[in-house]
């Protein structure tokens, strides 16, 4: 078994990557690549919780700038993430990794309630912990969700893979001079007023001394690049 640089940690993901190609919804070969990645770190022995957002399906935001109510937009915007989280479950299920669905919003019938200490003991007993539902609050982002769970469950380290390959100084889709960051101080990136993780998110990672890693989830085994302590895509920390 390979040596990896932590023992437990927990990876973002955006609603965008379920979508795949097909820009929307849930991409049946998306999940099942994300699934067998998944798989390849879980059997490091590495405990794995892991945050979906829901952009996918719903975007709270998006709603509220087309005149919905701002706490509305984003209860449905957590709504879509326990739609996503259940994706995620039956896709490594099925790939015999034990998972559970701990829920923000509380519907027994498809998921466990959050708390905390049922969450630490699903990971001790090597089952992959999915947090779904947000923070169960509106005006918090999914970032934030995974920043808030990732202090509460004692992870080392919060992995978020996008479809970026890291922060950039100014978005590379619109100039192709645009410099990457290999390593940030989590002040450099409110500074600098980047959007690959929410500002709150950072303010807690930076408040609670938690590393971000930033980089692209489309490149295979790039997580377990991370894990191995490989350089990928952009570090934030103190």
């Amino acid at each position: 078994m390979a040596d990896t640089v932590f023992r437990r940690v927990l990876i973002k993901l955006s609603g965008e990557v379920l979508a795949g190609e097909k820009g929307f919804g849930i991409d049946t070969k998306a999940i099942s690549k994300i699934s067998e990645e998944i798989r390849d770190i879980y059997e490091l022995g590495i405990q794995l919780a892991l945050v979906i957002g829901g952009g996918n399906i719903f975007r709270g935001v998006l709603g509220t700038a087309e005149g919905l109510d701002r706490a509305s937009g984003d209860y449905m915007g957590m709504l879509a993430t326990v739609i996503n989280s259940l994706a995620l479950q039956n896709a490594f299920e099925n790939r015999n990794i034990p998972t559970r669905v701990l829920s923000a919003i509380e519907m027994h019938q498809v998921a466990e309630p959050y708390i905390r200490r049922r969450a630490i003991r699903h990971l001790e007993k090597k089952r992959v912990v999915i947090f779904a539902g947000g923070t169960g609050n509106p005006y918090f982002s999914s970032d934030t969700a995974a920043a808030l769970r990732a202090m509460e469950i004692g992870a080392e380290a919060i992995l978020k893979a996008t479809k970026v390959d890291g922060v950039y100084d100014s978005d590379p889709l619109l100039n192709k001079e645009a410099v990457k960051f290999d390593r940030l101080t989590y002040l450099e990136y409110l500074n600098k007023n980047c959007k690959v993780i929410d500002s709150t998110a950072i303010s807690l990672c930076m408040d609670n001394h938690l590393p971000v890693f930033i980089f692209n989830l489309t490149v295979p085994n790039n997580i377990k690049r991370v894990l191995l302590g490989n350089q990928v895509g952009t570090i934030i920390e103190g």
